[in-house]
């Protein structure tokens, strides 16, 4: 028979070969681990050591044990809308999947005029000072993201002077205690040139991206973030999650 701890991982591995736990997602703790399968602190510990042993899960101090991106070609998935994602954070994102991340600054400018963007068939307006951010997201040595913020310095003051490397998201919340009603995002596809101006993928061939618009906004509809942002398309994957509300019939 084989040890208890073994069957518990092999449990926990099984959900993450079947896709029940994604890369990037959280593995039960220890904590969790002794409440669901009624086993001693000294078991919990060696079950998730097996799982981290064997490749499939890595530990971050601090933070728990997170499933590592396992893919042949390393895509990643990302959910569209997901509040839960974006406040994560797009480095920590790659961490808990296993790899280095690394930012390169193109572009740092406080915009004295506001600007606005089209998302959702909508405009949406942030009137200035605005913060214009352009970044070049690597995981390890590939340029995974280019990604372009402009952030209202009213409903943030002074985040130009805060590193790059931050969770905007959680910045919003935590730093300057602003309340995310809503993130609105839409998806579309792009082929981007080796010669093109704005292809910043560091390929010598045409490069199918997937090209994000997106809105941050507060309870009283005020915008605190638009984004521009290129995914590589051979590296990602996006999920939209649905929740439809129940309504009894009418009979």
């Amino acid at each position: 028979m084989k040890p208890k701890f073994v069957a518990i991982s092999e449990e926990i591995i099984e959900k993450i070969i079947s896709g029940e736990l994604l890369p990037g997602d959280k593995v039960p703790s220890e904590n969790e681990l002794i409440k669901t399968y009624h086993i001693s602190n000294t078991t919990a510990r060696k079950s998730l050591l097996e799982i981290e042993s064997k490749g499939w899960a890595r530990r971050i101090k601090g933070k728990g044990t997170f499933v590592l991106n396992r893919t042949s070609d390393h895509q990643l998935l990302r959910t569209l809308g997901s509040i839960d994602s974006t406040r994560r954070g797009f480095n920590e994102g790659l961490q808990v999947e296993g790899f280095t991340p690394k930012n390169i600054l193109l572009e740092k400018t406080v915009l004295k005029d506001g600007l606005s963007a089209a998302v959702m068939g909508k405009h949406y307006i942030i009137e200035g000072p605005v913060l214009k951010i352009h970044l070049l997201r690597y995981a390890d040595d590939d340029v995974l993201k280019d990604e372009i913020r402009y952030i209202s310095l009213q409903l943030c003051p002074r985040i130009d002077r805060l590193s790059t490397d931050i969770s905007y998201f959680k910045t919003y919340e935590d730093h300057y205690k602003l309340q995310i009603n809503d993130v609105k995002q839409t998806l579309s596809a792009d082929i981007l040139y080796p010669k093109d101006n704005h292809n910043n993928f560091e390929v010598d061939r045409p490069i199918a991206v997937f090209a994000l618009d997106g809105v941050v906004l507060t309870p009283a509809e005020e915008v605190i973030e638009i984004e521009r942002s290129y995914y590589r398309g051979d590296k990602y994957k996006f999920a939209v999650v649905a929740h439809p509300q129940y309504e009894p019939s009418k009979s």
